[in-house]
C-alpha cells in the first residue's frame, strides 16, 4: 500500500506539526531525555473540522479550513461501488463515473474539464468496490466552480441512448487498454472471482460487457436515480475557503435538488462463508513472458483492528527493499525478479495478498515454500521494535511525505479522508482514533494476527503460466 520510507525523527516531526531550527548540542542531548510517549503525541485533530452541516436533501456538507495556501480541493462520494449491483447488471457503477462527465443540464459535454481546467485546476474520479468519488482541485477563489458543476451533473445527468453507448465503447475500449492487453491482469482478475464465494464481492469493478450489452438507457437511468441523490453523499471542502461561504454555495446549489432516503436503498448481503479449504486456479496468459503466481487469503474488513495490524504486516514484508520478502526471495535465495503485496481493504469482506514473478527456472512449489517460510516466521517469533517501528514509519509517510496522494498536507489529502471516513462511517474523527491504534501495535498484535489470517485452509493460489493459447484452468 505503501511504497516510501521515512526515518523515525522525520515521521516524528512531521507528527508535531512544527519544523524545528538546528540545536545546540546541549539542547539536542537534552532532547534525547524526552519520554517515547511524550514523543508520539500528535495533534488532535489532525484535520480540524470548522463546519459540518446537513442539507435539507439529506446532503452532508463538511468544511475544513486551512489557509496556509491559496488552493481548494472538493471531494463528493457517493455510497455506491460495484458491491451494490445486482447479478446481470454488472459494471454500472464504473459506467456512471464514465457518464458523469458526458453533459448536463447547463453544462454540455466537455464543459466540465473546460471550466476547471481553464480555471488552473485538475480534476479525477474513480470507481471502487465500495463507493465511487469524484474530486477537484482549484485556486480556492474558483472552488464555485465544482460546487456548480458537481450539482448540475447531480441534479440534471444526460442520461441518453447516446451517451450510453459512447460510454459503453470507452469503457471496452478501456478493458482492452489496461486489462485484456497486460500481462498478469487478467490473472489478477480472476483472483477475486476466486477468492470470494459472494458474487458481490467477487466480480470485477469493471463488470461483465455481455450485462452491459444487453442493458437498457431506462435500467441505467435508474440505477442512477437510485443512487447518485444528495442522501446518498458526502461533499466534502478542504484549504483555504471561508466556512460560512461554502455552506452558502452549497445550499444555493445542491439544496433545490430532489432526494429520496438513503435508508430506503436496498442494500447486499455481503458475508462470506469461512474458508475450509485451499483454492487453486491457473491461467495461461498469451502476453507473459515469465511465471507468477497470486498467493492470498480473505482479510478482515475496513477498520477492524485486525485490518490495521494487516497494514503493518504488509508492510514488513513487501515494501521496499529492506523488506522480508524482498530480502529473501529477491537478494539472498534469488528465486523470483518482483515480489509485492496488497492489502485489498474494503468496508466489506476483504483480501491480503502476494504476487510473486518468479524466474523461469525455477520450480514454483520451492517458491512458494519460500514465501510461506517468512510469512511463518511471524506466526511463531516476534518481530523486533526496530523493524515494527519502521512498517510504522510507512504508515505515516503516507499521510505526512509531501509526494503522497494522501498527504495530510495537500487539500485534496485532507478532503478524500474526511470524505471516505464521514461516508463510511459516519464520523470523520475516526481517523485520529486509527492513526492512534497504528501507533499502538505491539509484536504481540502482529503475532497474533499472523496466526489468524495465514491459515492453511483459507490459502487462494493463482499461478500464471505463459502460454499463446490463453487458456484457463478450472478452480480447485
Amino acid at each position: 500500500m505503501m511504497t516510501t520510507k521515512i526515518v523515525k525523527t522525520i515521521a516524528l516531526s512531521l507528527l508535531l506539526g512544527a519544523m524545528s531550527m538546528p540545536v545546540a548540542p546541549a539542547i539536542a542531548a537534552e532532547s534525547q531525555t524526552v519520554s517515547k510517549d511524550e514523543m508520539m503525541k500528535i495533534k488532535n485533530p489532525l484535520i480540524p473540522i470548522t463546519k459540518d452541516v446537513t442539507l435539507k436533501n439529506g446532503l452532508r456538507v463538511i468544511v475544513c479550513e486551512d489557509h496556509s495556501a491559496p488552493v481548494a480541493s472538493m471531494c463528493i462520494i457517493y455510497d455506491v461501488g460495484s458491491r451494490d449491483e445486482v447479478k446481470g447488471k454488472s459494471g454500472f457503477a464504473h459506467l456512471f463515473e464514465h457518464m458523469m462527465f458526458e453533459g448536463s443540464a447547463n453544462a454540455p459535454k466537455g464543459a466540465f474539464f473546460k471550466y476547471v481546467q481553464a480555471a488552473g485546476g485538475n480534476l479525477n474520479a474513480s470507481t471502487h468496490n465500495d463507493f465511487t468519488d469524484y474530486y477537484e482541485v482549484l485556486p480556492s477563489n474558483q472552488i464555485e466552480i465544482a460546487m456548480w458543476l458537481e450539482s448540475d451533473r447531480m441534479k440534471s445527468l444526460a442520461v441518453t441512448e447516446k451517451n450510453f453507448e459512447n460510454q459503453l465503447q470507452a469503457v471496452k475500449e478501456e478493458k482492452r487498454l489496461r486489462i485484456d492487453n497486460k500481462p498478469y491482469v487478467p490473472a489478477e482478475l480472476k483472483l477475486e472471482e476466486t477468492i470470494f464465494d459472494n458474487w458481490n464481492n467477487a466480480h470485477p469493478v469493471i463488470g461483465y460487457f455481455e450485462d452491459l450489452e444487453s442493458t437498457n438507457v431506462a435500467t441505467v437511468k435508474e440505477f442512477f436515480d437510485t443512487y447518485y441523490m444528495p442522501a446518498n453523499a458526502v461533499l466534502v471542502v478542504a484549504g483555504d475557503v471561508d466556512s460560512n461561504n461554502i455552506e452558502a454555495l452549497a445550499k444555493k446549489y445542491f439544496e433545490t435538488i430532489t432526494s429520496k432516503q438513503a435508508k430506503a436503498i436496498k442494500r447486499p448481503d455481503l458475508r462470506e462463508p469461512v474458508q475450509s479449504k485451499a483454492k487453486y486456479l491457473e491461467v495461461k496468459d498469451r502476453l507473459a513472458k515469465l511465471p507468477a503466481f497470486w498467493m492470498a487469503w480473505k482479510a478482515p474488513k475496513r477498520r477492524d483492528k485486525d485490518s490495521l495490524v494487516l497494514n503493518i504486516i504488509q508492510n514488513m514484508l513487501t515494501t521496499g527493499t529492506s523488506s522480508r520478502l524482498y530480502q529473501r526471495m529477491i537478494k539472498d535465495d534469488q528465486v523470483a525478479l518482483s515480489v509485492d503485496g496488497s492489502y485489498e481493504e474494503r468496508r466489506g469482506p476483504s483480501q491480503i495478498n502476494f504476487f510473486v514473478l518468479y524466474k523461469a527456472n525455477q520450480n514454483k512449489e520451492n517458491v512458494r515454500k519460500i514465501l510461506l517460510e517468512e510469512i511463518n516466521k511471524l506466526k511463531t517469533g516476534l518481530v523486533s521494535e526496530v523493524e515494527l517501528q519502521k512498517a510504522k514509519n510507512l504508515i505515516l509517510s503516507m499521510y505526512f511525505s509531501s509526494n503522497s496522494h494522501y498527504s495530510l498536507q495537500k487539500s485534496l489529502g485532507r478532503a478524500e479522508t474526511v470524505a471516505q471516513y464521514a461516508s463510511f462511517y459516519g464520523d470523520p474523527g475516526l481517523f485520529d482514533k486509527d492513526l492512534a491504534t497504528y501507533l499502538s501495535i505491539t509484536p504481540d498484535d502482529v503475532k497474533r494476527v499472523a496466526n489468524s489470517i495465514f491459515n492453511e485452509n483459507g490459502i487462494t493460489i493463482v499461478d500464471v503460466t505463459p502460454d499463446a493459447s490463453g487458456q484457463e484452468g478450472e478452480a480447485q
